[in-house]
């Protein structure tokens, strides 16, 4: 079996290290605390001009639901444009409506936007009310591969609705997992469900460089370093690699 790995990248020191453990593709995000948002026009293009890995770039304002307004789409049909002239493989889209359906005209207006890019739904489709026929509707649109958990928590409790995704789609659409998978249990979820393509995070906190700390300072949640960061771990990617490889 010819397996994928697409790494949750949430910097371009992120594709890098993504790259070196042997990743076929990575998804570039900001805000990944808040299931992720679009990245910068200079985060795109660090990523592209420091690395020669497959970059997917998501297309989303905000965090919280699916549900946008005009005005949140024409910021993402920018987006798009944007990523056309910087020269990335894909882009990962998705908007609802406030039915749990997909809101067919804003997507048709994503994938106009889009043609010519690799297209991936996210995680809008766990959203979804019912995922046969969201998946129906992504098919319609001509989309590449959704990403999803199988509408759980995490992709390992998704697997009995994975599996079932994997045969309605028949071909026609690419399955891929993601949330918590790791070198716990990808081999547990690549055999279960028939997928050939897994969507990972792998990252490990990295301490930063600065000795002066003022203990007093906070720029966001008191609860969260401020002087550490999370970085795609090489080593975690290349054993999860190692792993699929075996198979």
């Amino acid at each position: 079996m010819n397996y994928k790995i697409e790494i949750c990248a949430n910097s371009a020191a992120s594709c890098i290290e993504a790259e070196k453990g042997g990743a076929y593709r990575v998804e570039l995000c900001a805000a990944i605390p808040e299931g992720g948002t679009t990245p910068s026009y200079g985060e795109i293009f660090s990523a592209l001009k420091s690395t020669s890995i497959l970059v997917n770039v998501i297309i989303r304002p905000r965090g919280a639901d699916f549900l946008y307004s005009r005005l949140e789409m024409d910021s993402m049909i920018k987006d798009i444009e944007m990523c056309k002239q910087l020269g990335v493989n894909g882009v990962v889209i998705g908007a609802l409506d406030k039915d749990g359906n997909f809101n067919m005209e804003y997507m048709k207006e994503l994938v106009n936007a889009a043609q010519g890019l690799s297209i991936t739904c996210h995680r809008a489709f766990d959203a979804c009310k019912d995922p046969f026929v969201a998946l129906e509707q992504l098919i319609e649109l001509g989309i590449d591969r959704v990403l999803t958990s199988g509408q759980q928590a995490n992709a390992e409790k998704g697997i009995p609705l994975l599996k079932k995704l994997v045969e309605k789609a028949d071909g026609r659409i690419i399955i891929m997992p993601g949330c918590g998978i790791n070198e716990n249990n990808i081999k547990k979820i690549a055999q279960e469900t028939g997928v050939t393509e897994l969507h990972m995070s792998l990252r490990s906190n990295v301490e930063g460089g600065m000795e002066f700390r003022n203990p007093d300072l906070f720029m966001g949640n008191p609860d969260i370093s401020e002087f550490s960061y999370d970085v795609t771990d090489e080593s975690k990617v290349r054993r999860c690699v190692n792993i699929l490889n075996d198979l």
